[in-house]
């Protein structure tokens, strides 16, 4: 019995110590009540997205329409950063339109310095974004204004080393990783033929094992990145130009396995 106590014992200890939680926010809007404005494809970008998540926690939540205002998301986002604890990890998941340092909720803007240091308030040790909205890539000017984005030079994928000017700019932000879905001047386009945004259908392949390079099940921030980059550039006819914007030390991080 004695025996039997300890190798319990000792199980649930392992268990507490390798615990972690994986918090899922998805939002998307489609409808913003204006027939000139709407979208097609984004609120079904987030519910895919959603389903795509709960298979890997029980955390997952969804904001569509006219549910994801400004106060709502923020208010969410904010539930979950206090529950989060160090091990833990948070993903917040946007489809819809975008502006120049914002995302546009419902109602009014949701700027990504908000966002942001909604987030640096976590104890959570990794925080990922994947936001799929037009100028998204204005998302690094709440980083730093004058850093450069991951993009192609001569021909090459190159990636942008955040480590610096990201902790720099935004307070406790390590752990902090943002894919988005083009450059600060582009648009990110959907297709009903796809029923999906570019970037969200390539997201959504990649993660589901596309993106697994080396073939070991494992999915990293780099290989994510460079798939979604090559599917989009081809869908778009290479005028999307997805970015990743995050510390150089969490290109290895493993985003999801399958």
């Amino acid at each position: 019995m004695k025996r039997l106590i300890s190798t319990l014992l000792f199980a649930s200890l392992l268990f507490m110590s390798g615990y972690a939680r994986t918090y899922v926010l998805a939002t998307g809007v489609s409808n913003y009540g204006k027939d000139d404005v709407n979208l097609t494809q984004t609120t079904k970008d987030a519910k895919r997205f959603k389903e795509l998540m709960s298979t890997q926690s029980k955390d997952v939540s969804l904001l569509t329409g006219r549910n994801v205002t400004k106060d709502n998301v923020l208010k969410q986002i904010r539930t979950i950063c206090s529950q989060a604890r160090k091990g833990d990890r948070i993903i917040f998941f946007y489809s819809g339109h975008g502006m120049p340092g914002a995302i546009c909720g419902y109602d009014r803007p949701i700027p990504y310095s908000e966002l942001t240091s909604v987030l640096a308030s976590s104890q959570a040790d990794e925080k990922f974004c994947f936001i799929d909205a037009c100028h998204a890539g204005t998302m690094v000017d709440s980083a730093n204004k004058s850093a450069d984005q991951s993009g192609v030079k001569n021909g090459q994928i190159t990636f942008a080393d955040y480590s610096d000017e990201w902790t720099k700019a935004v307070k406790d932000n390590q752990g902090q990783i943002f894919f988005v879905s083009c450059r600060p001047d582009e648009y990110s386009v959907e297709s009903q033929f796809l029923g999906a945004g570019f970037f969200t259908q390539a997201l959504l392949k990649g993660m589901r094992g596309k993106a697994d390079k080396d073939n070991n099940r494992n999915i990293t921030v780099m290989e994510l990145f460079r798939y979604v980059y090559g599917d989009v550039l081809k869908k778009s006819n290479k005028k999307q130009h997805p970015q990743l914007i995050a510390p150089k030390n969490m290109y290895d991080v493993t985003v999801t396995s399958w």
